[in-house]
């Protein structure tokens, strides 16, 4: 999905059913500080008491609203998301009914616990005897390429991993020092990371809007393909997955 901010359709849903408490005057003009008192970000909290790790985010401000929680982002008046453990920054963005446009921060999110465990989504390495684990060589353009006619082993990306804007997570082991990876299409016209050091375990990979309009099949996507390329050293590719 596209990430496109619906203006005032929200704001004025929220004025009509209470213009009395919701009229901050200046033609729906709010001050952060009336945006702050009127958003809420907090984890769930696990049986002993300790913060756990989905994170939900919520604003009754009368604002169009954009969430960003770790590496995703989320338009609407109400988020939520599962991490993995750490602590997190979450980013509200919200749009007034007169245009002006408030950033409100809200630092040290803290999820300390699993309560509510991440499932893997597999691309690839699913199951190791059906697509077992490979070493794609360097300059290889169809080892991972993610296309069903052109690749070698990875399947095309579905519109829903592309404009989710999933953060694909790579399976590595056998990576010597100087293995680094390219991000572009696979017919070259953009490039989006140009050498990414690759790691022995998970390395991440985030789905851009610029991926997603090069490569998606549907919703205005061009259909290119998007195509991992070992530039330099060697590697074993075990599995490609995401998690939510």
């Amino acid at each position: 999905m596209k990430k496109i901010f619906l203006i005032f359709a929200a704001v004025c849903v929220f004025i009509a059913c209470d213009p009395v408490s919701e009229d901050f005057s200046n033609d729906g003009h709010i001050t952060l500080d009336e945006l702050l008192a009127k958003t809420t970000v907090k984890t769930d909290v696990a049986p002993d008491g300790q913060n756990g790790n989905v994170i939900s985010c919520e604003t009754l401000a009368p604002v169009n609203a954009k969430w960003t929680i770790g590496d995703k982002e989320f338009v609407g008046n109400f988020a939520k998301k599962k991490m993995k453990l750490g602590e997190y920054v979450v980013l509200l963005t919200a749009i007034c009914a007169d245009g002006t446009e408030l950033t409100a921060q809200f630092p040290g999110i803290k999820c300390a616990t699993i309560t509510d465990p991440l499932q893997k989504f597999y691309i690839y390495g699913e199951d190791p005897t059906a697509q077992p684990p490979f070493k794609p060589g360097a300059w290889n353009a169809a080892a991972m390429r993610f296309s069903d006619s052109e690749g070698q082993h990875f399947p095309y990306l579905s519109d829903d991993v592309y404009w989710g804007f999933k953060t694909l997570i790579m399976d590595v082991s056998d990576a010597t020092d100087d293995c680094t990876m390219m991000v572009h299409n696979g017919w070259w016209s953009n490039t989006y990371i140009d050498s990414m050091p690759i790691v022995n375990g998970p390395n991440e990979i985030q789905i851009t809007e610029a991926m997603a309009k090069d490569c998606a099949k549907g919703n205005g996507g061009a259909g290119k393909d998007l195509q991992f390329l070992i530039k330099s050293g060697d590697c074993t590719v075990n599995s490609v997955y995401y998690e939510e």
